[in-house]
């Protein structure tokens, strides 16, 4: 009995070390960073989240006039400091002007403005990049809320759905009418 006991009081000595010196370490990594790093998130919105865009007529890789339509639906949305905010809305329809699915691959910046479930909104300025991973169109916009509701944090919003079309496309073998994606989206605090 004698010996189980000093292997149990080694093992205890050994695990409360570690958990120590784990306790060392975070403490160490939460003072070495800087707090402006550490953002609250305002809100988040999460699939089924989704954005779709239509063009008419549909685009193919030489430039033609065509119009677009985007919209966006965001929800489900959480904001801890916003708890009524459960979903929110963006839709537009652009003028008709010269557009290839060349364009889609392009970056670009622009402003929109979110209308909440709870009747407030969140102006945008962002940048667009648009990648292609795998078989995946992933667009990103990332910038800050210039006025409304949670003005001066930044925002990133990830829209990911099908390349095929655009793929496609690019390589004169078709066209592309409309492009869908999930959609996530993070509103921080600076």
């Amino acid at each position: 009995m004698p010996r189980l006991l000093r292997i149990l009081t080694r093992s205890r000595y050994r695990l409360t070390t570690l958990l120590m010196a784990a306790c060392v370490l975070t403490g160490t990594v939460l003072l070495a960073s800087p707090a402006s790093a550490a953002g609250a998130l305002d809100v988040t919105c999460t699939p089924p989240s989704s954005a779709t865009s239509t063009y008419s007529p549909p685009l193919t890789n030489t430039p033609q006039p065509s119009s677009s339509t985007v919209s966006f639906q965001f929800g489900p949305c959480v904001s801890l400091s916003q708890p009524a905010l459960t979903s929110g809305t963006y839709a537009r329809t652009n003028p008709t002007r010269l557009r290839s699915c060349l364009d889609l691959l392009s970056s670009s910046s622009g402003t929109f403005t979110i209308t909440w479930n709870t009747g407030r909104t969140s102006t945008l300025s962002v940048n667009v990049t648009t990648t292609i991973a795998g078989a995946a169109l992933v667009v990103t916009q990332t910038g800050t809320v210039t006025s409304g509701l949670f003005t001066g944090d930044t925002v990133v919003i990830t829209q990911t759905g099908p390349a095929d079309d655009v793929l496609l496309c690019t390589a004169g073998l078709g066209t592309v009418s409309s492009i869908y994606g999930l959609v996530t989206l993070e509103i921080t605090s600076v």
